[in-house]
């Protein structure tokens, strides 16, 4: 299993326009991924309703998780984004 971990940008968090905007880029890779906040439960992470229960804000730190072809490259360009101010583009 690959995993990355990014900090979230996003100067209000992951609401629910930076949250579809995420979920979208994840169902797009054809790559099933997971986001866990801290410690805590990993939801699927093309689901909106996932990222946004787990009251993700400013300055959390996520992780990603993924297995299979190209997770690797997937899961960096999503932390990546994770790392964008998404309310700012």
């Amino acid at each position: 299993m690959t995993e990355r971990t990014a900090t979230i940008a996003s100067s209000h968090g992951l609401h629910a326009r930076p949250a579809s905007l995420f979920t979208q880029a994840v169902a797009k890779s054809g790559v099933k991924v997971h986001l866990a906040k801290g410690d805590g439960k990993a939801v699927n992470a093309a689901s909106i309703l996932g990222i946004i229960s787990l009251g993700i804000e400013s300055g959390d730190t996520v992780t990603l998780s993924a297995e299979g072809e190209n997770s690797e490259t997937v899961l960096d360009d999503l932390a990546a984004m994770l790392e964008r101010d998404l309310d700012a583009e």
